[in-house]
């Protein structure tokens, strides 16, 4: 396996191929990239900020291993464990031909491109799928109808490949005749023409988008949508000591059993038996007594979501004020009033009246010169009546012209605004979460400090407020009404401002519920733990984008398709589509059979067609046909399609790939 990458996501992606599923990998990085990666700006000074906190809350809680400092933390997230795959890396300035050549793509199974410009991971797609047209490609890009436009080229060169192999027997230009293994080593040459080098476009942005989006709204909804297919998995407390809370449609994980204890586990994959237990059994729920617990509650498939805000063209009631409204009224009955007086003194017919009245109310009607008097009168005061019009129009076309041209400008937070969302950084990730913040009908208020920022036309175009200014200045927090917010998602790229944001926002209001982007996940656990300890009655969540994408990343790398990720406190949680066929583990087996607690479980079975597939992948309506609540008696067969909810490790298995050798007990 080949990743290259300038980011976080490409070290978490190698140690994700190494250590979980046993791959060789060569990591190929900008030079000077070598080590762990700090991608962000000031993160000393975020270390050091924390640091200060830490010590703030050692010295509150009068000991000195309460709240975890960051050492601490990283070896509890470590575990001790070493990977059994082997790491090559590659220092190369740009991902040119020759250093994809030395890197070993002209040999290689496959290949992830991830890095942050979608343009160099689309140059370098194209350049590995001439050396190699037998590769896998899996590319990280933004833009999802370039993805889709880029997976087409690349997946038709690769058939055009693999067509001329099958017509002279040969193989393609770079790749191999057909018995050398991949860089994996667990692959068997066969027959050149039945590889799969499938091309896959992902984005960490969607990826990581709904677990960040629901932790903010609910603090314990996870929702994993793709394709239409929506799993929504929540968080549910016991309903009192000794009991066990509802199992719902299944119980996909146990939480910590010390996850109210402040100074207990961290949810992590090395907190032991009192850490989160994923996938457990009838008899682990059983005994899982006054423990929450993860269940999938609701299933459902939806067409694409439209977004809820109603463009840059607002609606007839936003073009006048108030006052105008009434203005306008009040003219219209003074109108008719007049007619009406006209009807009586002239005995006209309505129509009459009312068009004589509007002639002399726009003053184009003759005099009523030896008319009778009532008449003469009334003439008087619809010109009185004209008179007034006419400031009032001009208002309206004053106003209705401001309102057009604020139409296009952002929105300030209105006045008693409450229960919203504060969102912190329009970025990448932060664009996403906004969406899905605005399809589930959230309300949110942005606070961004660069104007050219890429989700402030999003944000423009779902008229939702925006506060424009640098977070650690005084009065910004203030200006997102944060006193009154429901939560805050500090989303930005760099650990130091969504760090102090969170440490503003727990001053103002220290019962808030906040989420964090931190870019290094030991740093974003000891992030987690020492908050925790600080401000024990609120809600605290830390995420890493690259923790949350990279097992999705490395599903792809393997061929299969990885629906989602939910995180289950510091663990994960993967959903995947997976053909039965191939897998002696599923195969034959009955539904009951083939769970395998702590490792995977078949969720439903897809009755759709290969060519049904195919078209859903093509957009094409009709969707996935998915049966849910199987029968524990079913055999699976080997034509079938699964969707199963499966742990890192487990999936690694399920694939055949090489275990991870455990070094201790």
């Amino acid at each position: 396996m080949v990743v290259a990458g300038d980011d976080a996501l490409a070290h978490r992606l190698a140690a994700e191929l190494r250590g979980v599923y046993g791959e060789r990998v060569t990591l190929v990085v900008p030079p000077a990239q070598r080590g762990v990666q700090l991608p962000v700006v000031g993160r000393a000074r975020a270390t050091a900020l924390f640091d200060r906190v830490s010590a703030a809350v050692n010295r509150a809680s009068g000991n000195g291993n309460g709240g975890g400092n960051g050492g601490g933390a990283a070896g509890a997230s470590g575990g001790g464990d070493e990977p059994s795959g082997s790491e090559r890396v590659v220092e190369a300035a740009e991902l040119t031909e020759s250093a994809l050549a030395f890197a070993g793509v002209e040999r290689a199974t496959a290949l992830a491109l991830v890095y942050d410009d979608d343009e160099t991971n689309i140059r370098a797609a194209l350049t590995a799928r001439r050396l190699n047209p037998r590769i896998r490609l899996v590319l990280r890009l933004y833009n999802r109808r370039l993805g889709q436009h880029i997976e087409a080229l690349l997946d038709q060169a690769s058939a055009l490949a693999a067509a001329s192999v099958a017509g002279d027997g040969t193989p393609g230009a770079g790749g191999p005749a057909g018995g050398t293994p991949g860089a994996g080593g667990s692959r068997t040459g066969g027959n050149s023409t039945a590889f799969d080098a499938s091309t896959t476009v992902l984005s960490d942005a969607d990826t990581a988008a709904p677990a960040l989006a629901a932790t903010a709204v609910a603090g314990t909804s996870k929702v994993v949508q793709t394709d239409g297919l929506m799993l929504r998995a929540v968080e549910r407390t016991p309903p009192g000591p000794g009991q066990v809370a509802d199992p719902g449609l299944c119980t996909l994980a146990l939480l910590s059993a010390t996850t109210n204890d402040p100074a207990g586990a961290d949810g992590s994959e090395g907190s032991g038996a009192q850490g989160p237990q994923l996938l457990p059994d009838e008899r682990a729920v059983a005994a899982a007594t006054g423990r929450g617990i993860v269940v999938l509650e609701n299933v459902s498939y939806s067409g694409p979501e439209l977004g809820s805000g109603r463009g840059v063209v607002p609606w007839f009631g936003s073009l006048l004020s108030r006052r105008l409204r009434w203005s306008f009224a009040g003219l219209v009955a003074c109108v008719i009033g007049l007619a009406v007086a006209s009807m009586l003194v002239t005995g006209e017919h309505p129509l009459q009246a009312t068009y004589l009245t509007l002639l002399d109310l726009f003053a184009i009607n003759d005099p009523a010169i030896g008319q009778p008097l009532g008449r003469q009168i009334l003439q008087l005061c619809s010109g009185m009546v004209g008179l007034l019009l006419l400031p009032v129009l001009l208002a309206a076309v004053l106003e209705a012209l401001g309102t057009f041209r604020s139409g296009t400008a952002l929105r300030r937070p209105p006045r008693g605004l409450s229960g919203h969302v504060v969102l912190l950084g329009v970025g990448k990730i932060g664009t996403r979460v906004l969406a899905r913040l605005r399809e589930l009908r959230i309300p949110v208020v942005c606070v961004e400090a660069d104007p050219d920022a890429r989700g402030l036309a999003l944000a423009r175009r779902l008229r939702v407020p925006v506060v424009l200014g640098d977070v650690t200045q005084e009065g910004v927090l203030e200006a997102a009404k944060i006193h009154r917010a429901h939560a805050l998602l500090a989303l930005t790229s760099a650990d130091t401002l969504n760090l102090e944001a969170v440490l503003s926002a727990r001053t103002l209001r220290p019962d808030l519920r906040v989420v964090l982007r931190l870019y290094d996940d030991d740093f974003a656990t000891a992030v987690y733990r020492t908050l925790r300890s600080a401000h024990p009655a609120a809600l605290t969540r830390s995420r890493s984008v690259s923790h949350l994408a990279a097992p999705a990343f490395a599903g792809a790398m393997l061929g299969r398709q990885i629906l989602g990720a939910i995180p289950v406190e510091r663990r994960v949680l993967l959903f995947a589509a997976v053909d039965v066929g191939g897998h002696p583990q599923l195969e034959g087996r009955t539904v009951g059979e083939a769970f395998r607690a702590g490792s995977w479980r078949v969720l439903a079975l897809d009755t759709a067609t290969p060519e049904e597939r195919r078209a859903a992948a093509a957009s094409a309506p009709g969707g996935p046909r998915l049966v849910w609540d199987l029968p524990s008696t079913y055999v699976l067969r080997p034509e079938d399609r699964v969707v199963l909810a499966a742990t890192r490790r487990g999936l690694a298995e399920l694939l055949g790939r090489r275990p991870r050798q455990r070094t201790g007990a």
